[in-house]
């Protein structure tokens, strides 16, 4: 019989696999992560690429235009020397004794905005040849004295300043002084915008405190040769700054990122931007925006642009209303334009109508009315939902202003004027159109921004 060769289930050797060590999983955990980040680098990190390129490209394109107009709009600019402002501290100094005010507070801080007050206080004072100047003195924290010094503030000789210790009554150590002389209530005219615990506390500590107005007021309103012509380079600049930032735009740039390019395009030419409205299609039907700014552009989107931004002080406020340089002029028939092209004109005659308004003894009230009237005539008077402009210098706003309510105020040679009229019909696109304007001496306001808009492929 043959032996059997065959091994019984308890005899037979073990061929059952060697667990998996630790460290082998740890390596495909490893080798895994770095595939997807591998993948992810492919698929999302190119895109990203892809996107900062185009960015860089749309920037480098809005300043090499904006560089290309040689900035000649700069050559009416000059910076006021001393002599500028120790004319206007004296203008004003002589409105204080027409309004039988003593001194004027206005809302000023030499440094970031705090609880110790830093005031400039501006009183007449007649010179020995009969003649008005200002007297200008500064109540400042004693420690804070020396870097009040500092500021190099536009003053001939040393500024006077009247110091407080912290555990004293500020008010009261300027009340005290003997710059009022034997008044017991001296007479503060303040700026409107001054903070409300500083003029409560003047009007607690000996004060009578009253509201700007009168000649005090129209010594702002009226500006020098030497302002206009800063004004004009600060406003023509910024509409060329949006002109050149608009040969340069494409399909699917956001609101923000237009923003972030004009206010570098701004920059490439000295000027310091300080805001930015930039609302495409249907998010131009609110006036001053409301949404995330993360909006595309689509080529038949009416792009809004107000923007302002500041030289040697001085303010800059601009809108432009227009179509981006990829859709051809006319529109291919698949885009619906009518109405906004209709809008867009209508606007841009209420705008000539208030410029042609805007001259010599006019009230504020019927620059805003001309241009009302050409809108409510056209049936979009309820869609004009906002005054007609406002004045504007070192503030962006400032008084008068011109609302169909102003009968009031007059308009006099220098006084510089916005002219903003809009139409925003909801849900669908907004149209405004804003220049700034400085009244003369004869016949219809001048403009100072760059000229008017053209057509909506030329703003």
């Amino acid at each position: 019989m043959k032996e059997n060769l065959s091994h019984s289930p308890a005899s037979a050797p073990s061929h059952r696999t060697k667990p998996l060590s630790r460290n082998f999983w740890l390596q495909v955990l490893i080798i895994s992560a770095v595939f997807c980040l591998w993948v992810y680098e492919v698929v999302f990190g190119a895109n990203s690429r892809f996107v900062l390129q185009k960015k860089e490209k749309f920037q480098k394109c809005s300043i090499d235009e904006y560089r290309a107009t040689g900035f000649e709009f700069l050559k009416t600019a000059e910076r006021p020397p001393w002599e500028e402002y120790v004319l206007r501290r004296n203008n004003l100094a002589q409105a204080l004794v027409i309004d039988g005010v003593d001194a004027f507070v206005p809302q000023w801080e030499g440094w970031e905005p705090e609880e110790r007050p830093f005031l400039m206080v501006i009183r007449p004072s007649t010179l020995p040849n009969g003649s008005i100047a200002a007297n200008t003195s500064f109540l400042v924290p004693h420690f804070e004295e020396e870097r009040a010094r500092l500021l190099k503030m536009p003053f001939q000789e040393p500024i006077s300043t009247i110091t407080y210790e912290e555990h004293w009554n500020y008010y009261t150590t300027l009340w005290e002084t003997s710059i009022w002389g034997e008044k017991l209530s001296p007479v503060l005219m303040v700026d409107e915008e001054m903070r409300d615990f500083i003029s409560r506390g003047l009007a607690s500590n000996g004060f009578t405190i009253v509201g700007l107005s009168g000649e005090v007021e129209a010594v702002r309103q009226v500006k020098t040769e030497r302002e206009l012509g800063i004004m004009r380079a600060v406003n023509t600049g910024t509409v060329e700054a949006i002109r050149a930032m608009r040969k340069c735009l494409y399909p699917g740039v956001t609101e923000n990122e237009v923003a972030e390019v004009l206010d570098y395009t701004l920059k490439s030419a000295g000027l310091d931007p300080f805001f930015d409205i930039v609302e495409f299609g249907e998010s131009a039907a609110l006036p001053h925006g409301g949404y995330d700014g993360t909006r595309k552009l689509e080529p038949d989107d009416f792009i809004l642009i107000d923007v302002g931004a500041h030289l040697y002080g001085y303010s800059s406020d601009v809108a432009r209303t227009f179509y981006p340089p990829f859709l051809q002029n006319p529109p291919p028939p698949e885009y619906n334009v009518t109405e906004k092209l209709e809008v867009w004109q209508l606007v841009l005659d209420a705008q000539a109508a208030s410029v042609k308004a805007m001259v010599l003894n006019a009230t504020a009230a019927s620059v805003d009315l001309a241009a009302r009237g050409i809108i409510e005539g056209a049936g979009y008077g309820k869609q004009f939902t906002h005054r007609l402009g406002h004045s504007i210098g070192i503030k962006a706003h400032e008084s008068p202003y011109l609302n169909k309510g102003n009968f009031a105020t007059l308009l006099r040679p220098g006084m510089v004027f916005t002219s903003e009229p809009g139409v925003y019909v909801l849900n669908e696109f907004g149209v405004r159109h804003e220049d700034v304007l400085v009244v003369r001496e004869e016949g219809e306001a001048e403009n100072i921004s760059g000229g008017f808009a053209r057509s909506p492929w030329a703003p």
